[in-house]
């Protein structure tokens, strides 16, 4: 129920606040995550938004079509800023939004806007679409796991979590496979503009990096106009040019959100999935014995590890979730890493078990905004810890990984590791 008790309720804020501020809540918020869920399952926050995090009542809200989206990147405001020119920066950032009325992609918008762009989007991302994609995806990670090899001991990620992820959603939208490296570091500045604790430098390299993508896009479309090719980018701009549904600010919001997210999630979901098995020998080892069990031990790195971390909604229109009613204009926060570990949804939660069977976890969210790209990012992590399988005897830690210090999209800086080849 809804905390009330002023000492759980600030007990409950702190916790949040160790979260979303402190380095070490950051890099290990499960802990956290659990006290919270003990405390106040359904917590209204000291800014008046209800934090969730129990599995149910996250599902509950995000399949609810009375919440949606807000206006800018909806998580400002989630928890006081300790820094006034964030607050000034981020209130700022959502006007600008308001008054320019920019063009936004489908992950900010509802209906009826939302069901336009992603019902053109979907198509490119359909079960037989990305199982079509398979062997090309397959082929990319044998010859990324092969530079492994060739180099004995690397960062996992900038060898393998990187390059793969990108090559695929690259080719799928029409990047040039030459802009490719530019992105990374472009990518992870903008990811902060998700975060509820960046600070301002990171909040204002996160807004230059976004401008100087939107105009690389701005520029490709022009380029697709001129001579389409056989990629996404030139399908969205013939349905633009048709007088479909999407415009020529869409087509760039859409194909930066895609190739963003198309890697972003993906490179984490890898880098985090192999710390999790490194962190765990023996599920490691039954893998390696058993590659069959590959789907069962993606669903598990999702789960334990999920690579989004946070979902937020706006109460469109009055609403009651989790017993609780929500005003009209209200926020509501998903703690899908908590919900993960919801012992009445997931037998042992804290354990890492690539056997386990329990149905899917919430990484995805639910609903109508339930990742597009789910089946694509679980494929190529199936494809990718297959490789790892086919062409390493072993795997091992060279030095500690590093986390980023992020918590809605959460993943490592570098995963170090040694190898020995079958």
């Amino acid at each position: 129920m809804l905390a009330t008790m002023t000492d759980s309720a600030d007990t409950a804020d702190d916790l949040l606040a160790r979260i979303f501020f402190d380095p070490a809540g950051m890099a290990n918020p499960y802990p956290l995550y659990r006290q919270l869920r003990e405390l106040a399952p359904v917590h209204q926050s000291a800014t008046g938004a209800v934090v969730l995090t129990r599995f149910e009542d996250c599902r509950e809200a995000l399949r609810d079509n009375r919440l949606g989206k807000s206006n800018g990147v909806n998580v400002d405001g989630l928890i006081p800023s300790t820094d006034p020119e964030v607050t000034k920066f981020r209130a700022a950032q959502a006007q600008r939004i308001l008054e320019a009325d920019l063009p936004q992609a489908m992950l900010s918008l509802n209906p009826p806007d939302h069901t336009r762009q992603r019902s053109l989007v979907s198509r490119a991302f359909t079960p037989r679409r990305v199982e079509q994609l398979r062997d090309s995806i397959a082929g990319l990670a044998r010859r990324a796991v092969d530079d492994v090899a060739d180099a004995g001991s690397c960062d996992l990620l900038e060898m393998l979590a990187f390059p793969l992820p990108v090559a695929v959603i690259g080719t799928m939208v029409g990047v040039p496979e030459a802009d490719w490296p530019r992105f990374r570091s472009q990518v992870a500045a903008s990811a902060y503009r998700v975060e509820p604790g960046a600070s301002l430098e990171q909040l204002q390299t996160a807004d230059s990096a976004v401008r100087e993508v939107g105009a690389y896009f701005h520029d490709l479309i022009a380029q697709r106009r001129s001579k389409p090719q056989d990629d996404l980018l030139s399908d969205l701009i013939a349905v633009e040019e048709a007088g479909d549904s999407l415009s020529a600010g869409e087509v760039a919001a859409v194909a930066l959100l895609l190739f963003a997210a198309g890697f972003e999630t993906t490179t984490n979901l890898i880098g985090n999935g192999m710390v999790a098995l490194l962190h765990n020998p023996e599920q490691m080892q039954r893998l390696w014995d058993d590659p069959s069990l590959l789907p069962a031990a993606v669903e598990e790195m999702l789960r334990w590890d999920s690579p989004v971390q946070i979902d937020v909604r706006t109460a469109l229109e009055p609403a009651e979730i989790a017993g609780v009613d929500i005003a009209q204009g209200r926020r509501l926060i998903t703690l899908l890493g908590a919900a993960n570990r919801d012992p009445a949804q997931f037998t042992n939660p804290e354990d890492f078990d690539i056997e386990r069977a329990e149905g899917p976890p919430m990484s995805f969210a639910s609903g109508i905004h339930y990742c597009l790209g789910a089946n694509l990012a679980r494929a190529e992590g199936q494809e990718v810890f297959g490789a790892l399988i086919d062409r390493f005897s072993s795997i091992e830690l060279d030095s500690d990984p590093v986390h980023r210090q992020r918590t809605t999209l959460r993943g490592y800086e570098t995963v170090p590791v040694r190898v020995k080849a079958r």
